[in-house]
């Protein structure tokens, strides 16, 4: 008996020994986070990892990541940012892809901020930040996301091949090619910062079962003719169509002239304001 009881007490010293305390991943006093994205964010898919600090104790940051199971983990982003007191400071960092279902729109997931950083000159170490949940900004992300995903499993939108000059217009078309089974509806096509879209008619037009392909008429215009507007283009390509399935919700999907027909509509619209031809 007394071999047995010796026996457990050793298997147990040594399983202590064998298995360290894990690492405390608890934010440090007085420091917290929130997710923000500003406009030139969006077409980068990158969001702001806004930081505060109340203390006036410094806190380094080395790298900043973004976990959830809503969108595809990345690795860390480096920070390398030392912050004092702060009201808000922004960290970028970029965020996977949104992980989408084929049946429907998810509920976006609880999210944390995985950081290593280091308080008060003092050794780095992981620390975890909970995300109030559910974050308003992911579970738009994710919606928009996934509503382009859904429509996308049935077709492919992308810009014409064809556009022409006419009387400050350019004048071409949004082509829908088939890829899965359903009817696919145009209802509506938006402008973005620099270029106003007018269709012919609303709604655009249908994919219907039995067709293969749909070709919308659209003619663009230029939205904004000052300078300023054409150095500090963000999202000047990033053309809103609605669309639905079936004759569901309108989704959004963002469609995105290829590069030669981004060039030729810059140099086309700084022609039309009187800018000049140059980028």
């Amino acid at each position: 008996m007394k071999r047995i009881t010796l026996s457990l007490a050793l298997a147990a010293s040594l399983a202590a020994c064998g298995s360290p305390e894990r690492p405390d991943t608890t934010p440090p006093p007085g420091l917290s986070v929130s997710l923000a994205q500003w406009r030139s964010d969006e077409p980068a898919h990158r969001l702001q990892i806004a930081v505060r600090n109340t203390t006036d104790t410094p806190v380094h940051f080395a790298d900043v990541q973004l976990v959830t199971p809503s969108f595809k983990t990345l690795a860390p982003a480096r920070a390398d940012t030392t912050l004092g007191r702060t009201e808000r400071t922004d960290l970028p960092a970029p965020y996977g892809a949104a992980n989408c279902p084929p049946q429907g729109l998810p509920q976006v997931r609880p999210a944390t901020v995985v950081a290593r950083l280091s308080t008060g000159g003092g050794p780095l170490r992981t620390v975890v930040f909970p995300v109030p949940h559910p974050d308003p900004l992911l579970a738009r992300l994710l919606r928009d996301e996934c509503s382009e995903f859904l429509v996308k499993q049935v077709a492919e939108l992308a810009f014409g091949p064809q556009w022409t000059e006419s009387d400050g217009t350019m004048r071409g078309s949004v082509v829908v090619t088939r890829r899965g089974a359903g009817k696919v509806t145009l209802t509506d096509m938006g402008g973005t910062t620099h270029y106003i879209v007018t269709p012919e008619h609303r709604p655009l037009g249908t994919l219907e079962p039995g067709a293969s392909r749909l070709e919308v008429p659209v003619t663009l215009s230029p939205g904004r003719c000052d300078p300023h507007a054409f150095a500090e283009a963000k999202k000047a390509f990033l053309f809103p169509v609605r669309a639905s399935l079936d004759g569901g919700e309108a989704r959004v999907i963002i469609v995105v002239p290829p590069e030669p027909l981004q060039e030729r509509l810059t140099r086309w619209a700084r022609e039309t304001c009187g800018l000049g031809g140059g980028s």
